[in-house]
């Protein structure tokens, strides 16, 4: 008999891992609306002087320095958007699709949070709170069980695309997971205690001890051909991400609501201006957006894609030629559902005297704001749930009117 050795085969094989890599064998029906929303989650707190640069405020260019985007029409300038903003060069789907009115920019926005920890940071932007403790439950799952229901519903009507469910999707309302690994990671304690399990059996004893070794050898070499790829295979990765949940959406019964998430955005050093480190991982995320739209189709027209991170950078390039963490950023709201071409922003400035502790863009919207519009709008979510059930302790931030298309 022929024996795989690998750890992954063994482990499958073996149906260790059966009940978590299985997908759910059901349908996932629609709601009475025809609704679709994608929430893509940029983790590491992107530059929003950068994605949209304050082209026309006089004191940008001496604060962001090397960092700073041209005005439009000058060599690799920004993409135009008004008078006062821009996009930055690596944008050019993004921009496509704001002259196409289907783009909402937002600047000089941010959560509740203050205190620039991204993991207190993204949990604020994940549970919808005001503070990073106080809720086990994401805001968009609470949303999900407030949903209009307009036929019989057997299933998960969420997904998150990656190994595991994010804060953001987590909470009563049922969603599954799927990720564009073929295969998962398996940690070393489900390891040990399979050698444990298997102690007394001299055959599968033997095979588990060939898979470990043949996966670290195998590991090691994927290693070395991921570092020397990276230039090529990095951006492209949120593209795969889009693809798995254009297809997914797009299927009979699809899930209305899919999350995606995207590291690498924390650019303490060597950030980049209209080239460099940062350009590559927008050119990842412009193309991420593209094929969201190509592989969605006709479905396009019904969907609104948030792109949200958890806080801005400083508004001065630092010592590394990189931002350090800040708080008032950018966020995106795109899709054919989307009444765009606008930049929404109560700009406050970056003079010395308008900046937060000295340091920092100063926020004049709450992302909340923007939640709850988009719920509401497009997603028929009542204001009684939104205010009390779903973003308790946000009377303060008024949904936004008129972001979606009637």
């Amino acid at each position: 008999m022929r024996v795989n050795t690998t750890r992954r085969r063994f482990l499958m094989d073996t149906g260790a891992l059966a009940a978590s890599v299985a997908l759910p064998n059901v349908l996932f029906a629609h709601t009475g609306g025809n609704g679709r929303l994608v929430v893509m989650i940029l983790r590491g707190a992107l530059d929003g002087l950068a994605a949209v640069p304050p082209h026309a405020d006089p004191h940008y260019a001496g604060l962001h320095r090397e960092l700073a985007i041209a005005a439009p029409g000058v060599a690799e300038g920004a993409l135009a958007l008004d008078g006062t903003f821009g996009l930055h060069p690596s944008f050019a789907f993004l921009h496509e699709r704001y002259l196409a009115g289907e783009v909402l920019v937002f600047n000089a926005v941010a959560s509740p949070y203050r205190d620039r920890s991204h993991f207190d940071g993204q949990f604020v932007l994940e549970n919808g709170l005001t503070k990073p403790l106080g809720s086990a439950d994401g805001w968009l799952n609470r949303a999900l069980a407030a949903l209009p229901r307009g036929t019989a519903h057997s299933g998960e009507r969420a997904v998150a695309i990656g190994q595991n469910v994010p804060l953001i999707l987590r909470g009563d309302a049922p969603v599954f997971s799927k990720s564009p690994q073929s295969t998962p990671e398996v940690d070393e304690e489900l390891l040990a205690r399979l050698a444990d399990l298997y102690s007394n059996d001299d055959w599968f004893s033997a095979r588990l001890a060939e898979a470990v070794q043949t996966e670290k050898l195998a590991d090691e070499d994927a290693g070395a051909r991921e570092a020397a790829a990276v230039k090529i295979a990095g951006p492209d990765r949120v593209s795969g991400a889009a693809r798995m949940a254009a297809t997914l959406m797009r299927a009979q019964g699809g899930p209305e609501v899919a999350v995606l998430e995207a590291g690498g955005w924390d650019t303490h050093a060597n950030q980049g201006g209209a080239k460099g480190a940062l350009a590559q991982r927008l050119v990842g995320l412009d193309k991420a957006l593209r094929t969201l739209a190509d592989e969605l189709g006709p479905l396009w027209a019904q969907t609104a894609v948030l792109v949200v991170t958890e806080f801005g950078r400083t508004v001065a390039m630092n010592g590394t030629r990189g931002t350090d963490h800040g708080t008032g950023g950018c966020a995106f709201l795109a899709g054919g559902a989307v009444r765009g071409g606008r930049v929404i922003a109560d700009w406050p400035g970056l003079s010395r005297t308008a900046l937060l502790d000295n340091r920092d863009l100063r926020p004049t919207l709450d992302l909340r704001s923007v939640f709850k519009a988009v719920l509401d709008e497009h997603m028929h979510v009542d204001a009684k749930t939104l205010a009390t059930r779903i973003f308790p302790d946000s009377s303060g931030a008024r949904p936004l009117q008129g972001l979606m298309r009637a």
